[in-house]
């Protein structure tokens, strides 16, 4: 059945049915082939998916970030860190990479990241004289800390089929994600001195960063509050995320005044397409991941690695390189839950940590986001800088080998994530 389902899933793909969709009917398909599967059986897995209570952290979490980057929250996040960077070498390129950190406590998702961002920073960094590819090229790499920062849309799916705590998942990926944010600052800087681009002489006086730093303390204190109620057991991610609701609208009602009905009700639909669309996705790959663990594939892949690869490091390096792979044309909610049930029993074989090989998986299908040919945030960031993808992929490679050195330590490095 597992050969059948993989067959109908990539002729779905090539005739560009969406993912959701795809993963549904190549399920169904399989057990039609079956013959001795009920029909219904598919049915019943998708909407078992759909009961679990940590599920209702994503539509609010979601709910919760597009009510804070939606009004003044946002455009204030947006000040404070291109005033505060813009008299650096490279600095307009850097407000991207920073901008990102901070709004990854926020949204949690890498592609709204990079259209929120990119509509509003790349117009800027174009007129301080950078070029469009390489405004994209920025922009498209470093919206992907933002599934590394807390709350992380990916982290709460991988912990769903993998088990792992949410928050621990969250913990963990602190460290990457400030490491990557400082690697990319570096290329930028980089880049900007070796081409010689121009960099703002003016200075941000004390009393204007300080008013800056006060209007946008509230947005940086909600991955922190995250953080220690999840960390120190005061509540569960569904409840976490819905205080997080609650906190965005007081802040927009009580603190900047500017949250309207109108934008209200456009902040709900917003939210609730964005959880359908990664709920549909989910419901597909409950589907297909029953007929996987139906056909025992999972097992068998895991006894297949055991008898032909005797080294833990091979087996890393072999994840990884499937990651990628698959990561380049799916979209990151369908590649971790269908590698999820897949590479977990692998992991927990050779003795590497679940944590750990969430975070691999993070990084890895987050820069399968970039990676051509079918990069989400690669197509957003060019489409928006009116650049050629071509040109855009050629200014990725600074900030790709970076990444490719952070997910290689985070691979073979504990010490990075199990802190």
């Amino acid at each position: 059945m597992t050969l059948i389902m993989i067959a109908a899933f990539c002729i779905l793909m090539v005739l560009a049915v969406p993912v959701g969709y795809a993963l549904i009917i190549s399920a169904g398909i399989a057990v039609l082939f079956n013959g001795y599967i009920p029909l219904s059986i598919v049915a019943q897995q998708v909407y078992d998916q759909t009961q679990s209570f940590p599920m209702l952290a994503l539509p609010f979490f979601m709910l919760a970030g597009t009510l804070m980057l939606g009004g003044e929250l946002g455009r204030q996040l947006l000040e404070l860190a291109s005033k505060a960077m813009q008299r650096w070498r490279g600095g307009p390129l850097s407000t991207t990479v920073v901008s990102s950190v901070v709004f990854g406590g926020v949204s949690g998702s890498a592609v709204a990241n990079a259209s929120a961002l990119g509509s509003v920073l790349i117009p800027w960094q174009k007129k301080h004289g950078y070029p469009p590819a390489l405004c994209a090229a920025n922009n498209a790499t470093s919206s992907v800390i933002d599934v590394l920062i807390p709350p992380s849309i990916p982290m709460i799916l991988y912990a769903l089929v993998s088990g792992v705590s949410v928050g621990d998942l969250f913990v963990a990926g602190i460290l990457p994600g400030l490491i990557m944010a400082a690697s990319f600052v570096f290329v930028c800087w980089f880049v900007s001195v070796r081409r010689n681009y121009p960099t703002q002489k003016a200075r941000l006086g004390g009393r204007e960063l300080a008013t800056l730093a006060i209007k946008s303390f509230p947005a940086i204190l909600l991955p922190i509050l995250i953080i220690l109620l999840l960390r120190f057991g005061f509540a569960t991610p569904t409840e976490v995320a819905v205080l997080s609701v609650v906190y965005s609208l007081l802040l927009s009602l009580l603190f900047y005044r500017d949250l309207t009905w109108k934008r209200f009700c456009d902040n709900v639909v917003e939210a609730g397409v964005g959880t359908g669309v990664v709920m549909l996705v989910i419901m597909g790959s409950a589907a297909v991941g029953w007929v996987l663990t139906f056909d025992q594939a999972p097992q068998q892949m895991a006894d297949w690695v055991a008898s032909n690869i005797s080294s833990p490091i091979a087996i890393i390096l072999m994840m990884n390189i499937i990651m990628l792979i698959v990561g380049m044309p799916l979209d990151m909610p369908p590649a971790i839950l269908l590698l999820g049930p897949i590479f977990v029993p692998l992991a927990d074989a050779i003795g590497l940590d679940r944590v750990q090989l969430g975070l691999m998986m993070v990084i890895n299908l987050g820069i399968g986001l970039y990676t051509p040919p079918i990069g989400t945030t690669l197509f957003i960031s060019s489409s928006i800088a009116k650049s050629p993808l071509g040109e855009t992929t050629r200014e990725l490679a600074p900030f790709f080998i970076m990444a490719m050195l952070l997910l290689f330590a985070v691979s073979f490095v504990p010490a990075l994530t199990l802190y």
